[in-house]
C-alpha cells in the first residue's frame, strides 16, 4: 500500500471494531474515542473481534480513503492485550508489516538516547566553590 510519507502518524484503536463501519462510522470513533482529528491526513488502524479483518482511514487532501484486508490465512497480532493509558501508535513501516501479518514483538530503539550538554555558567557557584552547569536538561553541580 502507497502511504503518502513517512512523517505521518498510524493511531490504532485499541478496541474491536464492527467492520460494517464505513467512513463516517470510522470517523466518529476517531473522533470521539481517540480523539483526534480524521481530516489530518493521519492514519488510523482498526481491527475486527477476530482479528481477521483490518480496515484503514486516511485522508489523502481531497478526500477520505477506507482501505479494507482480510487475511486468507491467520490472524493478525492483537492490539487490545494491554490497556495503554495512550493511544497505540505505529510508524509506516510497522503498519505495513502489521497488515501483512506480522507479529508486532516490540520496539528497539536504533537511535542512542539525546546527550545532555552543560557548559559552566559565569559567576555561578556554591557556598563551598563548586561550579554550577547549566544545560537544556536543567542544572547540576560539579
Amino acid at each position: 500500500m502507497r502511504w503518502p510519507g513517512r512523517r505521518v502518524t498510524v493511531y490504532a484503536y485499541d478496541v474491536p471494531t464492527d467492520m460494517r463501519k464505513g467512513c463516517d462510522g470510522l470517523c466518529a470513533l476517531v473522533t470521539h474515542r481517540l480523539a483526534r482529528d480524521p481530516l489530518s491526513g493521519d492514519v488510523y488502524l482498526f481491527l475486527s473481534r477476530n482479528r481477521v479483518r483490518a480496515k484503514v482511514l486516511h485522508f489523502d487532501g481531497t478526500g477520505l480513503c477506507v482501505y479494507a484486508k482480510r487475511l486468507e490465512r491467520g490472524r493478525f497480532a492483537s492490539l487490545w492485550r494491554d490497556a495503554p493509558a495512550e493511544p497505540i501508535t505505529l510508524t509506516i513501516s510497522e503498519l505495513d508489516l502489521f497488515l501483512d501479518g506480522s507479529t508486532l514483538v516490540g520496539r528497539v530503539a536504533l537511535t542512542p538516547p539525546a546527550l545532555s550538554f552543560y557548559r559552566i555558567l559565569p559567576g555561578k557557584s556554591t557556598e563551598d566553590g563548586r561550579q554550577v552547569l547549566g544545560g537544556y536538561r536543567g542544572t547540576a553541580v560539579v
